[in-house]
């Protein structure tokens, strides 16, 4: 099969060069003649594999994987129009895995052995990084830094990949913000449901909060952890039992496991065609992808619905404020339109950038060795990154957040995503689900 060629990408202008230089993960003695004249001589190739499409929009990973290409290359695009990487272009080469892990790491030995590729960026998903024979194996055999935005769960962790670096918040804690939250309610729910799809970053914050949640007084009334729903389970499939759950446990809270916008809208629908509206709805994955949520579901069912977030748009945050622009700029729309995932991205190639820059070269031992120091933090569009020996990022203390959809300003008007905790100046309070 051919393969597909380089992309090329073109460059953005930006208003104050000392801000997109931090903002690239760039070290701020650049030259600023060289950042004038842009950067020259062979580029720095970057290899990519990412589910743009493929078989059921790539295993339910197709609008992340897009979304994630997006802020990759609004990365590369950034380097470039500041002076490149070491004075020399940044140039992406993008494969498709399908959002399949033997695909994907198949993918990096291509990239790697005979793209030669100087550096590597990871996949969207814990399961393209974690499987076996997928991205994390194969950069680690090779001995290529991988660095990832959107790669959480323990069995990333459980790798223990001197070379991968993780720099989102772990999955295992994502939903624990709402569980405390809710306890401290008077009179909250006594009931819930844990229902879940396969997957390694999905199911963890589900199984951490029902057993948080159980060991003080809500009760479950539903879980499949032991048997989990196929991430190719169809949507008939999972809206039938969506339903039977509705109509024989009614569950005054649900908390899925989900890896797609489609799995969540399957479970809305089950439940409203049984009548029954649990109080709060919150979910792994899928009310944060924005306009596609609101579309799949409408507004009325997105109202309410809840989902760990580490970005938005309106995240308070100066780099995070700049890639912002240079996104709109570039692609349209408003600030609370971006998808987490282009943040994320970007800022795995601030990582990477910066390590880059502070050891002046491409050497990947190099490379891995300083962002293994303990006194090296990155400032990133999604916040301050630090690393433990198994690339999990320990500096999360403001990351961990909780995000709703709810009508606009006065109660009315298109839904809008909005943080609910932690409480903080600008969060707003957390409402029931519209059902």
């Amino acid at each position: 099969m051919r393969r597909p060629p380089a992309r090329t990408f073109r460059l953005v202008a930006m208003t104050a060069a000392s801000a997109a230089v931090a903002a690239c993960g760039l070290s701020s003695a650049n030259n600023t003649n060289a950042l004038l004249a842009g950067p020259t001589g062979q580029p720095i190739t970057v290899g990519i594999s990412l589910p743009l499409a493929g078989p059921q929009q790539a295993g339910g990973f197709a609008p992340d994987g897009q979304a994630t290409k997006r802020g990759y290359e609004l990365w590369a695009s950034d380097v470039n129009s500041h002076g490149g990487l070491l004075g020399r272009p940044v140039k992406l080469i993008i494969l498709n895995d399908k959002g399949d892990p033997k695909i994907d790491g198949n993918n990096y030995r291509i990239l790697i052995t005979q793209d030669h590729v100087d550096l590597t960026l990871a996949p969207f998903s814990s399961l393209l990084v974690s499987s076996p024979g997928a991205a994390g194996q194969t950069t680690q055999h090779y001995g290529y830094v991988l660095a990832a935005g959107s790669a959480g769960a323990p069995n990333v962790y459980a790798l223990k990949d001197p070379y991968l670096f993780s720099t989102n918040v772990p999955a295992t804690d994502q939903m624990l913000p709402f569980a405390r939250w809710l306890l401290k309610q008077p009179g909250h729910p006594l009931t819930a449901a844990y229902p879940e799809v396969d997957d390694p970053f999905a199911d963890p914050p589900v199984e951490k909060a029902e057993a948080y949640l159980s060991s003080r007084g809500v009760h479950t009334v539903f879980t499949n952890e032991l048997h989990h729903y196929p991430p190719t389970a169809s949507v008939r499939t999972l809206t039938a039992d969506a339903k039977k759950i509705a109509q024989q446990h009614h569950p005054q809270m649900v908390f899925l496991g989900s890896v797609a916008v489609g799995t969540v809208q399957a479970f809305m629908k089950g439940f409203q065609e049984a009548n029954w509206a649990p109080k709060y709805f919150i979910a792994s994955s899928g009310p944060d992808q924005g306009n596609n949520f609101i579309s799949a579901v409408g507004p009325g069912a997105a109202v309410g619905a809840m989902v760990p977030n580490g970005w938005s748009g309106d995240y308070a945050d100066a780099l995070s404020h700049v890639m912002v622009q240079d996104y709109i700029a570039k692609y349209g729309g408003t600030a609370g339109q971006i998808n987490a995932d282009v943040a994320e991205a970007y800022g795995a190639g601030q990582v990477e950038a910066a390590a880059v820059e502070a050891t002046n070269s491409l050497n990947q031992q190099a490379i891995r060795n300083w962002l293994h120091k303990p006194t090296t933090v990155v400032q990133t569009v999604t916040g301050p990154v630090r690393f433990d020996s198994t690339g999990k990022n320990t500096d999360i203390a403001n990351s961990a957040l909780i995000f709703q959809w709810q009508l606009g300003q006065g109660g009315a008007g298109a839904p809008q995503f909005v943080q609910v905790l932690p409480n903080a100046l600008g969060s707003k309070s957390i409402i029931p689900w519209a059902g």
